[in-house]
């Protein structure tokens, strides 16, 4: 599975308190937020703890309310666990991850960041560049030099 998308941007998950009024609206419900974070960002990273929390219907509308390009990238969890049979979910084993992950750490180095991106376009395979403590302002750097390279 390719993504249509070169570069990913996304967060460790949509419901971080501190984007409460400043990257979601005020007074939005909790079941509208991955709707809206989706418009924004192509990617969403859940721990095995959150994704194998989550029932069949979950998975369902979660998968409902996110566009094609969207993807779901997993934490290896239990392999018991349901899981949707989707191209959009895609779980993160170690060797995967250490190919098409880049973490987002405090003080992200931007032009390693845009070699890596230049390195995945040689090969055509994606690079979720994701952000642990969901730093809006550090994600949206990385989308701006996501622009910026073309991607």
């Amino acid at each position: 599975m390719t993504p249509a998308a070169l570069v990913l941007v996304g967060a460790a998950g949509w419901a971080h308190p501190a984007w409460r009024g400043r990257f979601y609206p005020e007074g939005m419900p909790d079941d509208w937020m991955l709707s809206y974070y989706n418009t924004q960002y192509s990617a969403v990273y859940l721990s095995a703890a959150a994704w194998q929390a989550a029932s069949e219907a979950d998975w369902a509308q979660w998968l409902h309310d996110t566009m094609d390009g969207f993807y779901f990238v997993l934490e290896p969890g239990d392999a018991g666990a349901f899981k949707p049979a989707s191209e959009r979910v895609l779980v993160a084993s170690p060797s995967w991850a250490a190919a098409h992950v880049w973490w987002l750490d405090e003080a992200p180095n931007l032009r390693l960041l845009a070699q890596r991106i230049t390195q995945r376009a040689t090969t055509g395979e994606p690079l979720f560049v994701l952000s642990r403590s969901g730093n809006l302002e550090l994600m949206e750097q990385a989308d701006t030099l996501r622009q910026v390279m073309g991607y």
